[in-house]
């Protein structure tokens, strides 16, 4: 018989009932340290005071508006948003794989209202992960992902990651519409773009017209010690696509763009029941107001450094369990050797969270208030579940 709740997810037997900070509390009372914040969604750890007061407060006043009204708090967040990053206008979603949507929508509907409807196609890369919409699944076009949902959505390009030279510019002709990708791959195995390919990418659409999107739902918020991990390249895209940790566990989403990339998303050509509802925008901008401070980010570069110098002797001090550290600021991957799955769940014995990608990565998100005693703390911990499942010598 089938469960109540549709069974979609492999999930772990464990239930929690709170969280403080970077700790959650099960329902018996374990405290688990966190490393994977909701698959980096809980940016300022478990109930933040100043995310519960936002919170609280608004849910006092008003909690539904429909998008037929002006929004107060919509306003305050796009203003903040626009202020801060490369864009002019901000549209807010309730999901990253909302806004991957509208940013499909978007590059497209540019090159209708320029006159050239066949331009529709956008360019992915192999180990892309863009959400789960009939879009998404598209744009990423794994066996995975794809297999039993067919028909696909046409219009997507696929290219391995990274792409170079003659196959990048080969695949950018005059039915592209964007270029979408991930300045660091998440789901794909926590997998950074070089900064050199990020302006190789820029200085290709500008040349042949093509948009450029950047999904930055998992590495932005001041993941990689940025407010959005592109700006470490000086670069900026045309389109952005962002949510998890801009809600900090409330459900919220964005796209931000230029003016002239949104020029044809005018009033009727998109919408949305909840998105940037008052209760989600108060929120996102108690966490932007956070996030966005430079000392922040200065701090999160700073625990960055240390967890990574933690790791990497991790690393050496279990050959057989693992293979490199990769990543940037506090998304960070360790690659293995042993079954990143039997790493996770290793981990659980030591009441540590963390979370599975692929490429045999495990992935650590850990908020980006963690504190260096956390810090030490999780990399003990690994020590100890790396110690489990050290592949056993042959006996000779």
């Amino acid at each position: 018989m089938i469960p109540s709740i549709l069974p979609t997810y492999n999930r772990a037997p464990l239930e929690f009932e709170r969280g403080e900070g970077t700790w959650l509390i099960a329902t018996d009372g374990t405290r688990y340290l966190d490393f994977g914040a909701g698959i980096a969604v809980n940016a300022l750890g478990h109930a933040h005071p100043a995310l519960v007061a936002a919170l609280t407060d608004q849910a006092g006043k008003l909690w539904h508006l429909s998008n037929l009204y002006r929004i107060p708090e919509q306003q305050a967040l796009a203003d903040a948003l626009v202020a801060a990053t490369f864009a002019d206008t901000a549209f807010f979603t309730n999901s990253g794989t909302e806004a991957c949507e509208l940013a499909v929508k978007m590059a497209r509907k540019y090159w209708y209202d320029k006159g050239q409807p066949d331009r529709v196609n956008i360019v992915t890369f192999a180990g892309c992960f863009h959400g789960r919409s009939s879009a998404a699944i598209a744009a990423a076009g794994t066996e995975k992902m794809v297999k039993g949902f067919g028909p696909l959505l046409p219009g997507f390009v696929h290219l391995p990651f990274p792409a170079h030279g003659d196959e990048l510019t080969g695949a950018i002709d005059d039915t592209v519409a964007a270029v979408m990708i991930e300045p660091v791959q998440g789901e794909g195995g926590i997998r950074p773009l070089p900064d050199a390919c990020l302006k190789g990418l820029r200085d290709l659409c500008d040349e042949t017209g093509a948009l450029l999107i950047f999904d930055e739902v998992q590495c932005g918020m001041g993941r990689t010690g940025r407010l959005f991990a592109h700006e470490w390249a000086g670069v900026a895209p045309d389109i952005m696509m962002v949510a998890k940790g801009i809600g900090g566990g409330f459900p919220l989403g964005a796209v931000l763009a230029t003016e002239a990339a949104a020029a044809g998303m005018t009033p009727g050509t998109h919408g949305s029941t909840y998105g940037g509802n008052p209760l989600a925008c108060a929120v996102g901008k108690a966490v932007l107001d956070i996030v966005g401070d430079p000392a922040f980010l200065d701090a999160v570069n700073r625990k960055a450094g240390l967890l990574r110098q933690r790791l990497e002797g991790l690393v050496a001090a279990h050959p057989d369990v693992f293979e490199q550290v990769r990543g940037a600021g506090l998304m960070l991957g360790l690659k293995c050797r042993v079954p990143a799955a039997d790493l996770v769940q290793a981990g659980y014995a030591q009441h540590l969270l963390t979370v599975p990608a692929a490429d045999n990565v495990v992935r650590l998100l850990p908020p980006l208030t963690v504190t260096e005693e956390d810090i030490a703390e999780a990399v003990a911990r690994l020590d100890a579940a790396a110690s489990a499942v050290t592949p056993k010598e042959a006996d000779t």
